[in-house]
């Protein structure tokens, strides 16, 4: 008899997996014990086995496609076996929270060669409907950076299509299939929910329209309200759709405006408005140099010269004063949200509305610390900076201190046994935290590399979104500004972020004298459902110690 396999919960904070890896195919043998796929879950990717003997019957979730937790991701059974209710009631059970059953994922290759639909019929034999994907365990929607294929161009499996901007990073997204990239459905600039229609993939000549006409009769037959909340499948085809308004640009005229990633982020850098700038390109499309090129018109400004008042001939002439009016015009620039943005708004209003803060501040004589970071420097292919020394310092400090290592869960708090330190870093966009993995078991030489390497990701729009993940706290060092002192919002589920400011040079007293000195200011975010006020203190304590005292670290 068929055995059902669904997407397992592979951690405790699961909701859904993406299948990286098949290592089985559909007709293969299987034996208990044997590794079906890759799961990457929102922690890790993972080897997931099988708890049954058969053949790979139907595979339900393909390469690189996610689902939440115990949705239908394969079925092993008897060679020739029937599985077509199973299939179904799969189907049907995954339709419950639907307000109509008839609303079915469309663009699922496997689903389409398994299910019968009356209202979206067949799509054609190695036509491919690529959909938009799930870069991030956190991403809704998606902005298309960059296409790197065009229309009309031929497409190899593994080759990179775009490259798509999620609400963590900008990544590359490849193509699963082989083909003629028949069509494009979201423009280059336009972001669009999971799941909404990329592009269509398959042999040269096909009926696009026909297919997308298939594609749009089949959700037509879902949810009324579904269809109305969503734009129309043929994307970037309809420009007078409201969904299109909001996500393009348009000059005064309503018509949008055509520009290259690279044109906007320098108009936007520039300040310049795209509507007043012609573009060069293709269909009059903003390049670089016509950024480059670009001068203001100088607008003439009329001033009306105020007649002279008339004075009487009984009284001394007096001159009039006059009065300053700013000639100019009240103007605004609208600036789209990144998915970035959006997502840090929503997780940073998250963390300081629903965990009660407070903050705890300290002062670090740091003449010591200036000293030996000198003598480690001066050592051959060796270099560390002074947020390196925070961060040991910090990680061995959270372990004499584990419950600011901590979490709240509600009804449990979770103190972990394993030490990630978040590392905020500034991009253009926003704020990413990469994760340094257990820092504490790291020597402050491997601290300054790896941090260096985070970083550089981070710029670049290389960092993977595991890498982003996992943290237990959190450092924020904004003295390479110059920024002495300041307070941070927690990065959840952390319990405390470390706030650190510039060293700076001023008096200070040392053995009953008044001295130059440098120090540095400490503030220290709790979250006080979990960390109480003596605990912070003491923490900050101990990583006044370590970092006054630097030789301690290096024992």
């Amino acid at each position: 008899m068929a055995e059902v396999v669904n997407m397992p919960r592979l951690s405790d904070t699961m909701e859904e997996g993406t299948v990286a890896k098949w290592l089985k195919k559909k007709g293969d043998k299987v034996e208990e014990g044997d590794i079906l796929a890759e799961i990457e879950t929102d922690k890790a990717t993972m080897e997931f086995e099988s708890f049954h003997d058969g053949t790979l019957l139907h595979i339900g979730i393909e390469e690189g496609e996610g689902a939440p937790v115990d949705s239908l991701l394969a079925i092993i059974g008897e060679e020739g076996e029937d599985i077509s209710d199973l299939i179904n009631n799969a189907g049907k059970s995954d339709e419950k929270s639907s307000e109509d059953e008839s609303e079915k994922n469309d663009y699922d290759s496997d689903s389409q060669e398994d299910s019968e639909s009356e209202a979206s019929g067949e799509i054609p034999d190695g036509v491919e409907v690529v959909t938009m994907p799930r870069l991030s365990d956190t991403m809704e929607e998606g902005t298309v950076a960059s296409w790197l294929k065009d229309k009309g161009d031929k497409v190899e499996e593994g080759e990179i299509l775009a490259e798509i901007e999620t609400d963590k990073a900008t990544m590359e997204f490849e193509s699963f299939y082989s083909g003629t990239l028949l069509y494009i459905g979201i423009e280059e600039g336009r972001s669009a929910p999971v799941d909404d229609v990329l592009a269509i993939i398959g042999p040269e000549g096909t009926d696009v329209e026909a297919v997308l006409k298939k594609l749009k009769s089949g959700a037509s037959s879902g949810s009324s309200e579904k269809s109305e909340s969503k734009s129309d499948f043929s994307g970037a085809t309809e420009q007078s759709s409201d969904d299109s308004v909001s996500e393009t640009q348009t000059n005064a005229d309503g018509e949008r405006i055509f520009a290259s990633p690279l044109a906007r982020k320098m108009a936007e850098d520039k300040g310049i408005d795209l509507a007043k700038v012609k573009g060069s390109g293709e269909n009059g499309r903003v390049v670089k140099k016509d950024i480059e090129n670009y001068k203001p018109e100088e607008k003439a400004t009329e001033t009306k010269a105020e007649a002279p008042s008339p004075q009487k001939e009984s009284k001394p002439e007096f001159k009039p004063v006059e009065v300053y009016k700013p000639v100019g015009e009240e103007e605004f620039e609208e600036v789209k949200n990144s998915n970035m943005r959006k997502t840090i708004a929503k997780r940073l209003g998250e963390s300081k509305f629903n965990a009660p803060h407070y903050y705890l501040d300290i002062e670090v004589d740091m003449d010591n610390a200036m000293a030996s970071r000198k003598q480690i420097n001066a050592m051959p292919d060796t270099k560390i900076s002074f947020n390196d020394l925070v961060i040991k310092a910090s990680a061995m400090a959270l372990r004499k201190h584990p419950q600011v290592n901590s979490q709240w869960h509600g009804d449990i708090t979770k103190i972990a046994k394993h030490i990630h330190i978040g590392v905020a870093v500034a991009v253009d966009e926003g704020l990413v935290v990469p994760v340094l993995e257990f820092a504490d078991q790291q020597s402050l030489v491997q601290i300054g590399q790896n941090v260096k390497t985070l970083a550089g990701k981070a710029r670049d729009k290389k960092l993977q979104p595991q890498e982003m993940e996992g943290s237990t706290f959190t450092v924020s060092n904004l003295g390479m500004f110059g920024i002495t002192e300041f307070t941070s919002i927690i990065n959840q589920p952390n319990s405390a972020i470390l706030s650190v400011g510039a060293i700076v040079e001023k008096p200070v007293v040392k053995n009953g004298e008044i001295v130059v000195g440098y120090t540095m200011k400490l503030t220290l975010a709790c979250d006080h459902r979990t960390v109480d006020g003596a605990t912070g203190a003491k923490f900050l304590q101990t990583l006044k110690t370590y970092i006054e005292n630097p030789v301690t670290m290096l024992a």
